[in-house]
């Protein structure tokens, strides 16, 4: 599986660690004047954990990819959101685990200039953990696995 920085959202990027609530995390991509995202062909976005997620409650996550028209996406609800995860609890979120390996919608709503990742938290807050989460047109067999394993 190839991908590049320019492609690259996080990479052992922590989790946001507030509260309930959504945060950008990592990078976001620069779309400039293309909203081709894929320019025709499939495009996956993948995220996994990195290192396990703490928390000192319950909590749970939502990854989605969403699109702004401002490099800082809105955490307010207003962005255009492409894809999510669903609802991930703490236990599933152990090193080397895949929320998201998922060919993103080239239809629907439109990309907006600025594309990222939001993590929207509820329940406890993190306090630890963090994140790899890329666009490839070839996701198979790449699994994440703890530092010093690779």
């Amino acid at each position: 599986m190839m991908h590049d920085k320019l492609t690259t959202f996080a990479k052992a990027t922590a989790l946001n660690t507030g509260g309930a609530g959504t945060y950008l995390v990592g990078d976001v991509i620069d779309l400039q004047s293309s909203t081709d995202i894929g320019q025709g062909h499939p495009l996956f976005l993948v995220l996994n954990i990195k290192t396990t997620a703490t928390s000192g409650g319950a909590a749970t996550a939502v990854f989605s990819l969403a699109s702004d028209a401002q490099a800082a996406i809105a955490t307010n609800g207003t962005a255009t959101v492409h894809v999510a995860s669903g609802v991930r609890a703490l236990a599933s979120m152990s090193a080397g685990s895949n929320v998201m390996k998922v060919i993103i919608p080239m239809e629907g709503n439109v990309y907006e200039r600025y594309v990222g990742i939001l993590q929207t938290t509820a329940g406890a807050a993190f306090t630890g953990g963090t994140i790899d989460a890329f666009l490839t047109i070839n996701p198979s067999g790449w699994k994440a696995l703890p530092e010093g394993m690779n």
